[in-house]
């Protein structure tokens, strides 16, 4: 069921305290990202998000303090905001489309449920690899690999193809095969390595499974650590997010576990994006523009990507975050989000070919 709130002028002395503390109130207006004209509307806009993050609802609460401009959440899974657009049709209320994955932004897009952004700003802030006309990419993410150090040395898994080696047999833990996560990642192999080599290092994979996909990505860092498995694939912030929790269940996993960046002596890590963009049949595209350019905006990018243990797209922007900051750098694979999204439909093929479920 979608979840659905309000975000007016009437904001939490705590939210702007955080806000201020943060320099991120000062920052709003000095960007030039929010127009005179903008503020001058103020009325409304119904945004549709697949991002449920309470950090991501201050910066809701700033945007309407400094444009007047209300913000309508309507939260709920990528699939079901893209169900229910498809549905409601032209009488759709929402202006802003946020979805958690290249492959849902690029679904989303072949259905028709963008428009052209036609921001320069936003062509501006974020680099052409992480956007295409219609939407935008806001945080990034790496697809990485979690090793019992124990069982298995990070020297073994030093790419996504070590993977599918004959020794890994019986080790690999992975959810399902046709999530969009997983997808994205079988699309970056068919654009890089083709249909025939994608669908043998598949099929060894699937060999190499110490049990049938199955559950998230925490799920599959939580059996390399209880033993059920030695070498599992997750999201970077999937560990993160566990690194710095304060339940002693989940420092204990840490403990036992440890990220591997993959592909550093190839192309890179595999790197993904949540973004969105300004739905097709939106009654208040302008307020639509000037949202996506604030969240896209210097002082808010590092706390938006925060509230995810993500990475910021705008460049010169670092992300406050001790996680991160312990896992270090790494080479990011730098094909085109758009690119591999496109793959979405060939790699759910492989999938079903292959038996990765």
């Amino acid at each position: 069921m979608a979840a659905h709130m309000v975000y007016g002028t009437g904001i939490p002395r705590l939210f702007l305290a955080g806000l201020t503390s943060l320099g991120l109130l000062a920052g709003f207006t000095g960007l030039g990202l929010l127009s005179p004209l903008a503020a001058a509307q103020a009325k409304e806009l119904t945004l549709y998000t697949a991002r449920h993050y309470s950090s991501d609802d201050v910066l809701y609460a700033a945007f309407t303090r400094h444009t007047g401009i209300k913000v309508n959440v309507i939260s709920a899974g990528d699939q079901p905001l893209i169900e229910r657009l498809k549905s409601e049709g032209p009488a759709s209320p929402a202006d802003v489309l946020l979805l958690a994955d290249a492959a849902r932004l690029w679904a989303a897009e072949q259905d028709g449920l963008f428009q052209a952004h036609g921001s320069k700003q936003l062509e501006k802030a974020i680099p052409a690899d992480l956007r295409t006309e219609n939407w935008v990419g806001l945080t990034t993410r790496a697809r990485v690999l979690i090793i019992d150090p124990k069982r298995v040395k990070a020297s073994e898994v030093l790419s996504y193809s070590d993977l599918a080696k004959p020794e890994m047999k019986g080790l690999i833990c992975t959810r399902s095969g046709s999530h969009p996560y997983m997808l994205s990642l079988f699309g970056s192999m068919l654009v890089a390595e083709g249909s025939a080599k994608t669908e043998a290092w598949m099929r060894a994979v699937v060999a190499n499974l110490a049990r049938p996909p199955k559950g998230g990505d925490t799920d599959q860092i939580r059996a390399v650590a209880s033993g059920e498995c030695a070498v599992a694939i997750s999201n970077s912030y999937y560990y993160a997010r566990l690194m710095r929790s304060n339940k002693p269940a989940d420092q204990e996993v840490v403990a036992k576990t440890k990220m591997v960046w993959p592909n550093q002596l190839k192309a890179g890590a595999h790197v993904n994006v949540s973004g969105g963009g300004i739905v097709k049949t939106a009654p208040n595209a302008s307020h639509a523009r000037t949202f996506l350019e604030f969240l896209a905006g210097q002082a808010t990018q590092a706390a938006f990507a925060e509230g995810n243990n993500e990475w910021p797209v705008v460049k010169g922007v670092s992300a406050n975050n001790p996680a991160l900051e312990k896992l270090g750098g790494f080479k990011a694979d730098p094909m085109p989000v758009a690119k591999f999204a496109a793959q979405q439909r060939r790699a759910q093929q492989l999938v079903d070919k292959t038996g990765w479920k």
